[in-house]
């Protein structure tokens, strides 16, 4: 455990305290040693204002694409769970088996052909490339069928039905309450994964005004090399620590659900 929290946490202090730093004193100082001056709140400010304000476009792209793409791809992939979990139908085995290649496929592997459908359909360059690929989760749907499977009871469901209560409503009323626990835990995968998202973009946008943070740091990190360069790497480091605030924040307010819902079934009654 000491291991693991040295491995997780001096990259995480390093970057704090660098984030503290101007650009010389980055060079200057040792890397977990904090520079002469307490830098953070002006790099923040240069950060907001640099290149005429794109970081704060690029976190507006990234919040666009987590609410769309992350919350859609929730949205289905607990319908879909559900409707696999409690629903028998013929092709039922063979979705199965299709859902599991799907999770085995990288999506790396993937990128190339997605990159030339959606060029084809006029899409690159759009936020549609980035949202729409973002709303297929097959780990997802795998993890709400497998929780469906144990946390909504049939007689719960049969008992809705003979109360008068249609498939949908059941769903809407009685099923995401129990499941809630499951679709926290879908939700922060989905959430991290496409904040975090950076090869689809990268392949998908050319336009820097619909970059995301990851791509857009990226290109900011670029800078560094070439003829002329200006390296801004106090920029990057800032812009990183204020990415990963929004995953932290997410993290603490719903790990309640998030360790409920790995805990649920462990033990019966």
């Amino acid at each position: 455990m000491s291991l693991f929290l040295v491995y997780t946490l001096v990259p995480l202090a390093w970057l704090l305290i660098s984030a503290t730093k101007t650009q010389p004193a980055l060079f200057g100082t040792p890397g977990l040693a904090f520079g002469d001056s307490f830098a953070l709140f002006d790099n923040i400010a240069e950060t907001f204002t640099h290149d005429g304000g794109i970081f704060l476009r690029w976190l507006g792209n990234t919040l666009l694409y987590v609410v769309v793409g992350a919350g859609g791809a929730t949205v289905l992939a607990t319908a879909a769970g559900y409707g696999l979990a409690k629903y028998r139908f013929p092709g039922r085995r063979a979705v199965f088996a299709v859902l599991l290649g799907a999770i085995a496929i990288p999506g790396t592997a993937l990128a190339v052909p997605t990159f030339l459908m959606f060029s084809e359909l006029g899409l690159t360059n759009t936020p549609w490339a980035i949202i729409i690929p973002s709303l297929i989760s097959p780990f997802g749907l795998y993890l709400v069928w497998v929780y469906a499977v144990e946390a909504v009871p049939d007689e719960v469901i049969e008992a809705a039905r003979i109360d008068g209560a249609g498939e949908v409503r059941i769903f809407l009323t009685v099923t995401l309450r129990l499941l809630l626990p499951g679709v926290v835990t879908v939700a922060l995968f989905a959430v991290v994964s496409t904040w975090n998202n950076y090869f689809l973009p990268l392949i998908m946008l050319s336009e820097p005004d619909w970059y995301p943070l990851t791509v857009g740091l990226n290109q900011w990190s670029a800078q560094a090399s070439g003829v002329g360069a200006q390296p801004i790497y106090h920029l990057v480091i800032t812009g990183s620590v204020l990415t990963i605030i929004p995953l932290v924040a997410a993290f603490l307010l719903l790990q309640r659900f998030w360790q409920s819902g790995l805990s649920a079934g462990s033990v019966k009654q």
